[in-house]
């Protein structure tokens, strides 16, 4: 390839036979892969540190791990569940008592049994719809509320705009769940942290070049040849591969040329692989982790009913903040708030900060004193996903039409451009940490496949 076709600004350059643009779980479990298997790899991140949306930091203390991104463990997946053996990471599963907050009171939950009744009346039978338009064709036995709740559980679960969401991809994602007790959820102990630090070793052991703070604005190519332009501490540099592999977020793929980590393929993609990107759409969510000096809920006794010492989730349908959820069974002083789809906006357009919003709305539902709250607050931590040039968003979900649109961003490009990320992943598993994985090990397959090329003979 012609260094003509990249900006003549570039002032470093450098070989390597896979260049991996992301340093997420997908990126970082694909160079480790792509360079046991000999290929030399390099990996550019556009963020100061690496995991992408796996995003673990320590509180004041230094003791309770803080999730900003991924926090859960869906099912039990081979692809994440071996490597955490392997780390020899201890797991723990989700658990504690459900309460709703509804009619002005705590009650235990007795929604779900209808939520998933209406759910298993969804098919990939006829034409695809909307989540919103099935719900409001389907169930005249479902009450009023029964719906509300379903509709709740796919914008808060997916992050999902319900009037967007295909209802094919909800049942496919609902096979791939049955196939692994998608139905049960697990931590790691201290967070994804560990693992992040597991893969990061054999990143390391495995010779792979990490470049930070390099930011991706072009990607040059031709069959089995690669010139990547980038931007690292205020230099554009170029670097050549003869393969790259994207695994960025969708919502980036989307982003506008100019805005800041867009990325310019030339020649440009193909249109079917355009197609499949505006297929998909980025979810919009807003949590918040507040960190108290102690586990104040214990304390709190709904009327004839035993305390919230065992508060798993907290589920209402506040416009802000309708999902609430504690460590269970670990017993830290931390409560995280999830503010899906509408629900960012309403935040947005609000003059609160986001931890004294929460801290608001929290009160609301447990009965309790803002201000007393506010006393024991220690911390609130968030990441604005949407703000982030580099997510743009919280993780992916196929619109209506779209249901094939993961299985063709999977498809590499002349055997030169590989994508890989929850995006792209075909099993059903968008949106999840195992989902990543998946897709890295398919793109490493993929590689593997069309053989070895070495930069250097071009």
């Amino acid at each position: 390839m012609h260094a003509s076709r990249v900006s003549k600004r570039a002032t470093t350059k450098e070989d390597a036979d896979v260049i991996v643009i992301g340093a997420g779980v997908a990126g970082l479990v694909a160079a480790f892969s792509l360079a046991e298997s000999g290929q030399s790899v390099m990996v550019l991140e556009a963020r100061d540190r690496t995991g992408g949306r796996v995003y673990t930091i320590a509180d004041a203390t230094k003791k309770l791990p803080i999730e900003l991104g991924a926090e859960f463990i869906h099912g039990r997946p081979s692809e994440i569940w071996d490597l955490l053996r392997e780390a020899d990471i201890p797991v723990t599963e989700v658990d504690g008592d459900n309460w709703c907050f509804e009619r002005d009171r705590l009650s235990r939950c007795e929604f779900f049994s209808e939520v998933e009744d209406i759910l298993q009346k969804m098919s990939d039978d006829g034409p695809d719809q909307s989540f919103e338009s099935f719900l409001g064709c389907c169930c005249p036995e479902a009450s009023t509320e029964a719906k509300r709740r379903a509709l709740s559980y796919v914008s808060g679960f997916n992050a999902a705009d319900p009037g967007q969401v295909s209802v094919h991809w909800l049942v496919y994602q609902m096979r791939a769940e049955e196939k692994m007790e998608g139905d049960r959820a697990f931590r790691a102990r201290g967070g994804y942290a560990p693992l992040l630090k597991f893969i990061m070793n054999g990143v390391e052991k495995a010779g792979v070049r990490l470049r930070t703070n390099t930011v991706v604005r072009k990607i040059a190519w031709s069959p089995g040849n690669v010139a990547v332009e980038a931007v690292s501490d205020a230099n554009t540099i170029l670097l050549h591969a003869a393969r790259v592999l994207v695994t960025v977020p969708v919502g980036v793929l989307q982003a506008a040329p100019g805005e800041t980590g867009a990325i310019e393929f030339s020649p440009p993609l193909p249109r079917d692989k355009l197609n499949a990107i505006a297929g998909l759409e980025m979810g919009k969510v807003i949590r918040v982790v507040l960190h108290f000096r102690e586990r104040f809920w214990e304390r709190i006794r709904p009327a004839g009913n035993k305390s919230l010492a065992r508060m798993s989730f907290l589920f209402s349908q506040d416009a802000v903040f309708p999902t609430w959820w504690t460590s269970m069974p670990e017993d830290f002083p931390i409560i995280t708030g999830w503010a899906p789809f509408a629900c960012v906006d309403r935040i947005n357009s609000d003059d609160l900060p986001v931890g004294r919003l929460a801290v608001q709305c929290l009160a609301t539902l447990l009965g309790e004193e803002a201000t007393e709250l506010q006393r024991l607050l220690m911390g609130a931590h968030f990441h604005d996903w949407q703000a982030d040039t580099y997510s743009r968003g919280a993780y992916s979900y196929v619109k209506v039409g779209g249901a094939d649109a993961p299985e063709i961003l999977s498809q590499p490009v002349r055997e030169t451009l590989f994508f890989a990320g929850e995006a792209s992943d075909t099993s059903g598993n968008n949106g999840t940490v195992h989902g990543a994985i998946a897709s890295a090990l398919r793109a490493v397959a993929q590689i593997k496949k069309a053989g070895r090329v070495n930069v250097r003979d071009k």
